[in-house]
């Protein structure tokens, strides 16, 4: 079976469902686009990742794998996304030590969060791909109805922002520069890397 590379697009989330999180993966080749349901605490994850300029105080649970990992020269050198069963996505962490290589089962949140820390390749199958990839425009984004972490979006649906969302980020809109860096770095050390990723979005916008 051939392998398909695929690059993350980005995760969207609701603000209607809690703890509803979707993780869209994109076919390096082509439009398909791979959604996947992911916990709360793996989309944090993912997205202190992404976001190359938030640095926890304390590590989260992928930094310390990640820092043991390169205590004994482990390193990951690519993820798979390998299964899906009654809906759900099984990935594998291929890894290497002393030249031997290993493969490990993970959770396919996990196996990304891993793979952004090490900078590995993320694949999956062309079979996985023609059965659970959609084609999407930039402007949709995914709510899951009814579904497991780590599971396909079988009914996904448009949402947008609710009306309290909107009002911070109309508030951040108001913010000079500096009280935007200033709220930033208040958000890190209290750990609230949902809102350090907004203010930094308002950031990035202000400095392209």
């Amino acid at each position: 079976m051939s392998l398909v590379k695929l690059t993350i697009k980005g995760i969207s989330y609701s603000q209607t469902q809690n703890g509803a999180y979707a993780l869209i993966l994109n076919e390096v080749d082509g439009e398909r686009k791979l959604p996947i349901v992911i916990g709360a605490f793996e989309a944090q994850s993912i997205a202190i990742a992404l976001e190359k300029e938030i640095k926890p105080p304390r590590p989260l649970t992928h930094d310390l794998f990640k820092s043991f990992a390169d205590r004994f020269d482990i390193v990951v050198k690519q993820v798979i996304i390998h299964k899906l069963v009654d809906g759900v996505f099984y990935s594998s962490i291929i890894c290497e030590r002393d030249k031997i290589e290993e493969i490990i089962d993970a959770r396919t949140s996990d196996a990304i969060a891993l793979a952004l820390r090490f900078a590995a390749p993320i694949f999956t199958y062309k079979n996985i791909l023609d059965k659970a990839g959609v084609y999407l425009n930039n402007q949709t984004d995914l709510e899951n109805q009814n579904t497991d972490d780590d599971g396909i979006l079988s009914t996904p649906e448009t949402f947008g922002l609710d009306d309290e969302v909107n009002k911070i980020i109309d508030l951040y809109k108001a913010m000079s520069l500096s009280e935007l860096y200033e709220a930033l770095e208040k958000a890190v050390q209290n750990e609230d890397y949902e809102k350090a990723a907004q203010i930094r979005d308002e950031i990035c916008k202000r400095e392209s």
